[in-house]
């Protein structure tokens, strides 16, 4: 058994957890719906920061230029930043995941109050955390998020690396596929921008991505078992918090309202 499938073992009982949540079982209208993707973006958002750290860290970004690391992690990681900040939406237009998402809450009736809000805040210069605070996000959001974050400000590439593969989008199940084609059927003029987004991840990020992912992640493990463990550690933690945040989102789908900050 090598590395990758060790890891995936070892974290196994997390992503059942967030594969088989209530929380999917729990959305059954465009309500429920739009209640759980206001929370959601935040997590497409900051799944392009850590993406875009590990650019950072493996590439060369600044001026002038000189080679960085080995030209094959290079590939790897510019290989995902192009197809995930560059894809195209449904008429063949360049977009990021994260606007194609902003596109589809638009046209399913989401709020992009919050999201917006922290977005205009980061860009006046203020903190993440008070910009997290202002835009009005939910703890279990705001608590995700920092997860993130202390991720990307204080953990080394190879576990930057494993959080970004194994830690995130790729944990969608097919009964959550099938409602949402379900509920395209019905009301393709609400759901169709979704109904793409979630099939063109299946086809971006489930296949080609996630191979270019794990041939990085073992490129910056390498034979290190200690390197290998930190990994393993930092994942479990990252599907823990994502499990946090499901938690989070079936309570405010159960409650038909806000979660509590307190909450």
């Amino acid at each position: 058994m090598n590395q990758i499938e060790n890891l995936k073992e070892s974290t196994a009982t997390y992503r059942n957890a967030l594969i088989n949540h209530r929380l999917y079982s729990q959305i059954k209208s465009l309500e429920d719906l739009s209640i759980f993707m206001e929370s959601h973006v935040f997590a497409v958002w900051d799944f392009m920061s850590l993406l875009k750290v590990l650019q950072q860290k493996l590439t060369c970004v600044s001026v002038p230029w000189v080679p960085v690391g080995n030209a094959e992690t290079r590939f790897l990681i510019n290989e995902i930043v192009t197809g995930e900040e560059s894809d195209v939406d449904q008429q063949g237009r360049r977009c990021s995941h994260f606007e194609l998402y902003l596109d589809a809450m638009r046209q399913a009736g989401a709020g992009t109050e919050e999201i917006q809000s922290m977005l205009k805040f980061l860009q006046e210069g203020k903190s993440l955390t008070e910009c997290l605070e202002q835009c009005g996000a939910e703890k279990p959001v705001v608590d995700f998020v920092k997860h993130t974050f202390s991720v990307i400000d204080h953990e080394q590439a190879h576990v930057q690396a494993a959080v970004f593969t194994f830690g995130r989008e790729d944990l969608i199940p097919g009964m959550f596929i099938s409602f949402v084609s379900e509920l395209h059927e019905h009301a393709p003029e609400s759901i169709s921008i979704f109904n793409y987004y979630l099939q063109r991840h299946i086809e971006v990020d489930g296949d080609h991505h996630s191979h270019l992912a794990y041939q990085m992640t073992e490129s910056l493990c390498g034979n290190d078992p200690v390197k290998w463990q930190q990994a393993t550690t930092a994942v479990a933690q990252a599907l823990n918090q994502r499990i946090s945040l499901w938690d989070g989102i079936a309570v405010a789908i159960e409650k038909k309202q806000p979660i509590s900050l307190n909450a």
